[in-house]
């Protein structure tokens, strides 16, 4: 592997070894560059909380379990979710009673975009109460980011890292397979 994609991925994996989806990336330095300088990792204007809410369910629509893993055992304890939020999350509805409204609203978002690519105005609406308009320009790219990520760790066949956690445990089964 070249040094400088290396040293991109010790940089976010901070001397654990390398993900599978990122030494998968490696093998073209052009794609793993543009897939890496595009995540939205970062503070931005989401709290963690916020931001594990969308990629899990996101990624939990998604069936991309090799993903919504990684997320739920690195950044679930992190972003304070409970094992009762990340069934939810996987199976559950945005008016679980484990949720505020704030957060179910993100999740209604989450299924406005996987169910029509859209955002009506009435959700619009219930987001704005909450979120700045550059708050839910992220929400809506970081959703659409974790889709994207769904649909190539799921196109790959990826396995799960062995450190994640499984859609089974939470009573579900990944249904591609």
């Amino acid at each position: 592997m070249p040094s400088h994609i290396e040293s991109a991925i010790d940089t976010i994996m901070r001397g654990k070894p390398p993900l599978l989806l990122f030494t998968t990336m490696a093998r073209d330095p052009r794609l793993f560059f543009k897939f890496f300088n595009s995540g939205l990792l970062d503070r931005g204007h989401l709290s963690i909380r916020e931001r594990e809410i969308v990629i899990d369910r996101v990624t939990a629509t998604c069936n991309a379990e090799y993903e919504w893993g990684v997320h739920v055992s690195v950044y679930a304890a992190k972003a304070g979710l409970t094992d009762v939020q990340i069934l939810s999350l996987t199976t559950g509805r945005s008016d679980d009673e484990c949720w505020t409204e704030e957060e179910g609203t993100l999740i209604r978002l989450c299924d406005s975009l996987q169910g029509s690519c859209d955002v009506d105005d009435a959700l619009w609406a219930d987001l704005t109460r909450a979120h700045s308009a550059e708050a839910i320009i992220e929400l809506v790219m970081l959703a659409g980011s974790y889709r994207t990520i769904s649909y190539l760790v799921n196109s790959l066949r990826l396995p799960p890292e062995p450190f994640a956690r499984r859609f089974a445990e939470f009573g579900r089964t990944d249904e591609r397979s």
